[in-house]
């Protein structure tokens, strides 16, 4: 017992430090946040400057936000990883998203589907409606984004309408940075040339107000967040992210086009099996129902 005794001035100078140490790795998390506000502060630039002479600004744009996902992706994860986070670290978190995800893409959407419109259709009355119009559904995305992360903050257990395993497995309606990926995805894949015929700006609102819907809906999307890079992980799953990293590489726009609509597309097909697998099965009826004489 007493051969421990001088060991305690040397614990206690070692917990000092693993304090410090800990302190520290705070700004590490915080370090990708402000990168992710960094991203997005340049996409609203990028958004600002571009015209239809001079295009790629808007492609720069997409790209931009999808570093912010990545970084988004990476703040959450390392903190989680270091045992860092924090009350502050989550409320900026929010805040960067906001402008990022929020704000950005909503310009993006507007500037590059709509702003554009009057120098290809020419300055008619169709024009104008549309080009309100795409205001209209750009600020309903910004509001649907908004909201989302407002609801995710307050809600400390939320679960989807179509639940499938509760937990961390799944999201309660699409997380905003799959929506603002939507938005980025689709501008890249045209490599930042800006809608120039009417279909094709139905079409983009359409896009808009369905991802905004997607967002504040209470369907179940795909966390991510039960795969855990720190155990073993099968080989093949090394090889598949290969490969999935290589053909981001080569075939940005085409592959983040795919992935993009094809986790959007998800929440729906989930919606839609449980809507027949309820309809096939019926629930019980209750006492009160059965009693009833036919």
């Amino acid at each position: 017992m007493d051969s421990e005794l001088p060991d305690l001035p040397r614990r206690r100078r070692d917990d000092r430090a693993t304090g410090r140490m800990r302190k520290g790795m705070y700004i590490l998390p915080s370090l990708f946040t402000t990168a992710n506000i960094a991203m997005g502060y340049y996409a609203i630039l990028q958004v600002t400057h571009a015209t239809a002479a001079e295009p790629w600004h808007f492609d720069f744009a997409a790209k931009a936000i999808g570093f912010a996902v990545l970084f988004d992706g990476l703040d959450g994860r390392i903190a989680r990883m270091t045992k860092t986070s924090s009350d502050f670290g989550k409320e900026l978190d929010s805040l960067a998203d906001v402008i990022t995800f929020g704000v950005a893409p909503a310009m993006l959407a507007w500037m590059w589907g709509f702003r554009q419109l009057p120098v290809f259709l020419g300055s008619s009355e169709l024009t104008g409606k549309l080009v309100q119009l795409g205001a209209i559904a750009s600020f309903l995305f910004l509001m649907a984004g908004a909201s989302r992360l407002a609801r995710f903050n307050i809600t400390s257990n939320p679960q989807p309408s179509n639940p499938g395993r509760p937990g961390k497995k799944y999201f309660v309606g699409m997380p905003i940075p799959a929506g603002a990926g939507v938005i980025a995805a689709v501008v890249h894949f045209r490599g930042g040339d800006p809608v120039s015929s009417l279909w094709s700006c139905i079409t983009w609102v359409f896009i808009i107000v369905a991802a905004g819907y997607l967002m504040v809906s209470t369907w179940r999307f795909y966390s991510f967040k039960d795969i855990d890079f720190r155990s073993r992980q099968p080989f093949q799953l090394v090889i598949l992210l290969g490969l999935l990293f290589a053909a981001i590489w080569f075939e940005s726009q085409r592959v983040l086009f795919i992935l993009a609509l094809a986790y959007m597309a998800s929440g729906v097909i989930w919606r839609l099996q449980w809507l027949f697998r309820r309809r096939g099965n019926p629930p019980p009826p209750t006492y009160k129902e059965a009693s009833q004489p036919s």
